[in-house]
């Protein structure tokens, strides 16, 4: 009988103690927000890649459990206001559009002030990120905007031109209407007589459609994705350059509240988020072309000494913007020579030199 007493109250012990384990899970209820659809490929990458990857390594300790609320296609912000939404805590964690924003986030437009350099994107998102934490201004951009920089994601491989009619090389381009959103806008300089069309993703096939337009700037995979062929069945394969246009952020207040274990892994995440994300996109890069040709679509390469005339006819956009950061006292010059730095350690030197000011 006494041992049986002695039984029950080491059971009773360790069952408390289980109990206390599992009580001590601190539950985290986190709303994600992106303006873009479901299907777009780094919102359904943050639904199976960021956010399970995150759940398994807080499991792992089994302190903090987070309760997700996935809120994206417009039912908080629509996508130019994913930005303001973390700002003023519509969300606690968003993915941000960034070329939206480039009077706020000037210094996000790096890649995409130096194009014809690179259609890498895992070496573009690399680089930026990198820039981001060595370099003190995009982190302080978005410090403004009331939020906390977690990394910089890379969605396209390189920026095509998308035609509604047919075309053989940039000189076709003559007189056009084109549609672009954000720093992309400045390429069109290039072209005699060209005019930009700023628009979203989103709306780009009805532009097509209406003729609004008669070309688009955007990237094969996300050609697949909104069924571009339908209404511009030409590409002319420029390979404009990868750019950085996804940046995951969090609310400044609702990180300060965060545990630090929390912190340190939603951090980590991001880095693995920003690499699978670039890593998926240059897989995809091919299929996505395939797809578009197999869809209806006829891709036009475009010569090496074109690729260079279109850029050398192109104002010297990432002298400009070097020269509006310094203004701001952050040190513009130094971030483009370190930028380009790293993609020729790479292994990615472009047709132009785009800090020697010429």
């Amino acid at each position: 009988m006494r041992n049986f007493s002695k039984g029950l109250a080491v059971f009773v012990v360790a069952a408390s103690l289980f109990s206390g384990t599992a009580l001590a899970t601190e539950t985290i209820k986190t709303v994600v927000i992106d303006g873009y659809p479901a299907r777009a490929l780094w919102v359904k990458e943050f639904t199976g890649f960021f956010i399970p990857e995150v759940d398994k390594r807080l499991a792992a300790t089994g302190n903090y459990k987070m309760e997700w609320q996935e809120s994206y296609g417009g039912s908080i912000v629509k996508p130019k206001g994913v930005l303001e939404g973390i700002k003023f805590g519509l969300g606690d964690i968003g993915i941000v559009t960034t070329i939206f924003h480039s009077s706020k986030l000037p210094s996000q437009a790096l890649a995409a002030v130096t194009p014809f350099v690179t259609t890498d994107a895992r070496a573009v998102a690399k680089a930026i990120d990198e820039i981001a934490r060595e370099f003190p201004a995009m982190q302080n951009e978005f410090a403004k905007q009331n939020q906390v920089y977690l990394a910089t994601g890379v969605v396209l491989d390189t920026y095509q031109v998308f035609s509604s009619k047919e075309v053989a090389s940039p000189s076709d381009l003559k007189g056009s209407k084109i549609a672009g959103a954000g720093m992309n806008l400045r390429y069109l300089e290039g072209l005699e007589d060209a005019a930009g069309v700023r628009g979203g993703l989103t709306d780009f096939y009805s532009m097509l459609q209406t003729g609004l337009v008669d070309q688009a700037l955007l990237w094969p995979e996300a050609a697949k994705t909104f069924k571009i062929a339908e209404v511009a069945p030409y590409m002319l394969q420029a390979d404009l350059g990868a750019v950085n246009s996804k940046t995951v952020t969090a609310n400044a207040d609702y990180w300060k509240k965060l545990p630090d274990e929390v912190k340190t892994v939603l951090k980590d995440v991001s880095i693995l988020y920003r690499d699978h994300l670039s890593g998926l996109a240059m897989e995809r890069a091919q299929a996505s072309r395939e797809a578009y040709v197999a869809a209806g679509g006829k891709i036009v390469e475009v010569g090496e000494e074109d690729r260079k005339a279109w850029a050398m006819a192109m104002p010297n956009v990432a002298a400009e913007w070097a020269s509006t950061l310094n203004k701001n006292g952050e040190a513009g010059d130094d971030m483009l020579r370190a930028y380009l730095d790293k993609l020729k350690a790479a292994g990615y030197s472009g047709v132009r030199d785009w800090a020697s000011g010429n």
